[in-house]
């Protein structure tokens, strides 16, 4: 089973924004050797915890920092962009780095009306986000001489499309059109089981895909002892609680006490939200997540994780993959 990883390029507090993107170099280089298999960034705005709002120009980034593991968008978010400008984009990194681009499809803001406003996106755009997808496949497939609007670079590609959700919708679209499926299940897993079972049951293959093909999002907060990692996971129980909340700012530093921080009445509906998390020292993630991978029977996983300390965070996603790489061993074995 392919694992991948999900860098949100978190900002932490005491940090800048360029503190978080050479963090993100330094860890895509380090997930590479790893043995990752995609490294993705997703796009979100005005947001100061977060550095990867100009996504496609950080996967750029990333790809031209490594060699081999796939780097992609998990995800664009299709209706802040007209799919011309997309296909453009991705067909370019796919024409310098080819065979190693992925472009994983949003129908959400990533924003609030305020942003969207900002960014000239009616809230009607997203009713069309079906028809749009089609319309970047068609963009990014094979030459066509005769379309007045070509993707150039773009056209030929065939970078590979993924459709993300975390409800029934993005379910139903990756079904009908034969696309890959990611389920955001790290920080909205009410619907996961019930879109896995729809996009399962309504698949059409396509030229693309003949069979379903679902990727798992899972929380990993992992170090060398269990308080530890508790410890560690307390930075995205307080960002979440924040964002929840309407304070959204830089990803805060941990905290032995969490209560002292994070209202006990807040901490069911948090705890529900953030369920798909692995805690613990490498045994105990590898319980976890062989229990998330039993359940939900995944083609892949995508691991993430918003921890404060960089090193702290490498050394996380550095026990995630030692467990994934034992429990492919289980698997082949």
């Amino acid at each position: 089973m392919h694992y991948s990883l999900l860098d949100l390029s978190p900002v932490p507090e005491g940090f800048t924004a360029a503190d978080a993107l050479r963090n993100t170099g330094d860890l895509a280089q380090k997930a590479e050797a790893w043995g990752y298999h995609r490294y993705w960034m997703a796009e979100h705005h005005n947001m100061p915890g977060i550095a990867s709002a100009a996504t496609a120009v950080l996967v750029g980034h990333v790809a031209g920092l490594t060699s081999r593991m796939r780097v992609g968008a998990g995800g664009i978010m299709l209706p802040n962009h007209a799919p011309l400008a997309v296909a453009e984009a991705f067909g370019t990194l796919a024409t310098l780095y080819p065979d190693r681009i992925d472009l994983g499809l949003g129908r959400a803001p990533g924003g609030d009306a305020m942003v969207m406003r900002a960014l000239g996106v009616h809230p009607e755009r997203a009713e069309q986000f079906h028809a749009e997808v089609g319309e970047l496949r068609e963009l990014l497939g094979p030459p066509q001489e005769g379309r007045p609007v070509r993707a150039l670079p773009g056209e030929g590609t065939e970078v590979p499309l993924w459709i993300l959700g975390s409800s029934l919708h993005g379910a139903q679209v990756a079904a009908l059109l034969g696309l890959p499926y990611a389920f955001a299940s790290h920080f909205a897993p009410q619907a996961l089981e019930q879109a896995l079972e729809v996009y399962r049951r309504h698949f059409r293959p396509s030229a693309t895909l003949d069979r379903p093909h679902a990727m798992v999002a899972i929380n990993v907060f992992a170090a060398d002892t269990e308080a530890e990692a508790r410890r560690l996971r307390t930075t995205m129980q307080q960002a979440f609680f924040r964002l929840r909340t309407g304070k959204p700012g830089k990803l805060p530093a941990p905290v032995e006490d969490l209560s002292s921080v994070v209202p006990p009445g807040a901490m069911p509906a948090l705890n529900e939200a953030l369920r798909i998390s692995a805690v613990g020292d490498a045994g105990q993630v590898e319980a976890q997540l062989r229990g998330f991978i039993d359940r939900f029977a995944p083609d892949e996983v995508i691991l993430t994780g918003q921890i404060h300390d960089h090193a702290s965070r490498l050394r996380s996603f550095e026990i995630g993959a030692q467990v994934m790489q034992r429990i492919n061993r289980a698997e082949a074995a």
